[in-house]
């Protein structure tokens, strides 16, 4: 095990997860409990945006602030009753976790979406930095074609800006990222925040927009259980307030705003267990 090394953790939940967890950072920082200075920082689809920004050096608070600024460039989608029930047929009778996955891939590289480069043009937009920064980042993807799992860091060999499009892309919403000589989809359909990717680390926060899990998902608390058998860990999730600040479609850019306010309130509450853990 590291030696007393932190690891945060940020989860999936589409851009008012971005806008949760900013806010909750810049509530946490506000309160005293800087979670920027994590030696590893792991980011999947939602959180890979946050983490990528966290570990290029960006300030919070300003990043706090632009999701309160009104939305341009983002359009709004959602997994309408259609694009869930074809994801769910997708994993009936799958035999393990990556067959299923590949199903989902193979739906996602079927379905007709936004040109890629216009996605990876509005991800690169929300990053501060195009370069992989020199601190350690995981980002979360899923291959598309065989389902496997990966974490890719600085020494991949893709651009950033494609690991974070890759770890963003919806399966059936958005278009599945070219890299490395593969298609890459949502590293959400793995695990929400896969947290377990901290295991070695003494001092854990897992900040998880999103949190069951279904069909292939593991649910984000068996990873982080799994984690408090040898490291010590926080686990946030929105609470009442914010659950009904983000409502039912988090890929709506309208409830943005809403979002990141809800995430800095509730940084009151959630304060003293995050730093019980990463200070205390």
């Amino acid at each position: 095990m590291a030696d007393d090394r932190r690891a945060l953790v940020l989860g999936g939940g589409g851009i008012t997860g971005i806008a949760w967890e900013l806010g909750l950072l810049a509530g946490l920082a506000a309160e005293g409990v800087d979670l920027a200075d994590a030696d590893l920082i792991v980011g999947t689809s939602a959180g890979s945006v946050v983490g990528a920004q966290l570990a290029c050096g960006a300030d919070v608070e300003k990043r706090y602030a632009a999701q309160l600024a009104p939305t341009a460039g983002e359009a709004a989608a959602a997994l309408g009753p259609r694009t869930l029930l074809r994801l769910g047929l997708a994993m009936v009778g799958a035999r393990d976790p990556q067959q299923a996955r590949a199903r989902i891939g193979r739906l996602a590289l079927a379905t007709p979406t936004v040109p890629e480069e216009d996605r990876l043009a509005v991800i690169g937009r929300r990053l501060v930095s195009h370069v992989w920064p020199e601190r350690d980042l995981l980002i979360t993807a899923v291959d598309a074609g065989t389902g496997e799992f990966r974490a890719f860091g600085r020494d991949a060999g893709i651009p950033l800006v494609a690991a974070v499009a890759a770890s963003c892309a919806v399966p059936g919403i958005w278009p599945p990222v070219t890299a490395a000589g593969r298609r890459w989809i949502d590293g959400g359909i793995r695990s929400a925040a896969n947290a377990d990717l901290a295991a070695g680390y003494e001092r854990v926060v897992v900040l998880a927009p999103l949190t069951r899990g279904i069909g292939p998902l593991t649910p984000v608390g068996t990873q982080v259980e799994a984690l408090r058998t040898q490291s010590r860990v926080a686990l946030v999730s929105p609470d009442a307030a914010a659950r009904h600040a983000i409502g039912r479609n988090v890929l709506d850019p309208a409830h943005r705003a809403f979002s990141a306010r809800a995430g800095r309130a509730q940084a009151k509450a959630a304060a003293a267990a995050v730093r019980e853990v990463w200070t205390g």
